[in-house]
């Protein structure tokens, strides 16, 4: 196809991603990236607050009345008691929501980042202060407490009258702006075994890990309670149970071959496969295109005193057919991605790979679970 062709076909034609991994080999993964330890994770904290401050561009108190009850409540615990008939109208004020994330093992006195977001019509963040802001858990009990200056990362242009904009001013970072005042209280030095959570379920590599765990500590270290969950003995004595799981971390695994999966994105038209997938024999007719796919097992076997083994080779004979044009491929084994870039090449939408890809998968022609997003 033409530079000029190409130039001329809608965005969603030109946003087909093919991301590949061809041969089915797996390599030895950290044991800390395939799965994680059973009560060492983070807790999300969320506030309410206020930023003040701003230069105008706060909330509009008519259409955000919540702002006003937060000022006055505000004043009352400093000792100011307003009159009951005054009416505010506050341009440097904004109500916020505050979020932070507070990380495993959190002592009190650490700092914490804390992202402030704009929850009424503040049209800009940028140089307001956060006051301070209790910072609560799931518990609804309070973990930290926030404060400081708010870092809008937002930059603004205008030329000959017109402006641009980049970013959202109404989010703003601070950041070690949260102290933390409550620890968490932690379950891993508690008894004489630890449970590792496989990040992906996999019975396989569940097996694959308790093996590797009794070949490196010893026999009956590790047992799979399910595909998930591996129940590891470990020791009692704090130092050493760091330097354990220290070293159990770090311990190599060959996880399980995933299985093949394919994801489309109707919007963009993007196509992304985990690994090579195959196809069987099928013909698919979709509007003026014609996918036709044949599969050619040869087998090449060995004479008696050779020595040598039986193989089965494919050849694929992929042919796509657009009036008047014709498209035909040879190669060996049907790839689902010669399929693709075929269909591409003749400027076949994503709605048509989307159309032509489920019915491979309905007629079992398609080996891969198929994802649509």
């Amino acid at each position: 196809m033409s530079r000029e062709k190409i130039m001329n076909l809608p965005k969603a034609f030109l946003i087909l991603c093919l991301l590949i991994f061809v041969g089915t080999e797996t390599h030895a993964e950290r044991l800390k990236d395939l799965a994680g330890i059973r009560g060492v994770r983070e807790n999300q904290l969320i506030g309410y607050g206020l930023v003040v401050g701003l230069d105008g561009s706060g909330d509009q108190t008519t259409q955000t009345p919540f702002t006003v009850q937060s000022i006055i409540s505000m004043m009352q615990q400093l000792g100011i008691t307003l009159p009951p008939a005054t009416s505010l109208q506050l341009k440097n004020v904004a109500a916020v929501m505050v979020t932070a994330s507070l990380p495993a093992f959190a002592q009190p006195g650490q700092a914490l980042d804390v992202t402030v977001s704009s929850i009424g019509n503040a049209k800009s963040l940028s140089g307001g202060t956060l006051v301070m802001t209790p910072l609560k858990g799931a518990d609804n009990q309070v973990y930290a407490m926030a404060q400081g200056n708010v870092v809008v990362g937002g930059a603004g242009a205008a030329i000959a009258g017109s402006k641009a904009q980049i970013n959202h001013l109404s989010v703003g970072l601070i950041s070690a702006g949260a102290t933390v005042e409550r620890a968490v209280p932690s379950s891993i030095a508690n008894g004489d075994t630890i449970q590792l959570e496989l990040k992906t379920s996999d019975f396989s590599t569940a097996t694959r890990v308790v093996s590797a765990l009794n070949q490196r500590f010893g026999a009956d270290t590790a047992s799979a309670l399910d595909g998930r969950v591996i129940k590891v003995r470990a020791p009692k004595d704090s130092d050493t149970r760091v330097s354990f799981i220290g070293d159990l971390e770090n311990l190599d695994v060959t996880p399980a071959q995933t299985a093949a999966k394919v994801i489309i994105n109707a919007r963009t038209g993007s196509i992304v496969m985990n690994q090579a997938v195959t196809l069987d024999s099928c013909a698919v007719a979709h509007g003026n295109l014609q996918v036709i796919i044949n599969t050619e097992n040869k087998v090449s076997q060995p004479n008696a005193l050779a020595g040598g083994q039986t193989e089965t080779t494919q050849n694929a004979d992929i042919q796509i057919k657009k009036e008047p044009g014709l498209v035909t491929l040879v190669k060996p084994g049907a790839n689902l991605a010669e399929v693709v870039k075929a269909l591409n090449s003749i400027g076949a939408t994503p709605q048509d790979l989307l159309v032509i890809l489920q019915a491979m998968k309905a007629s079992g022609a398609l080996h891969a679970d198929l994802e649509i997003i």
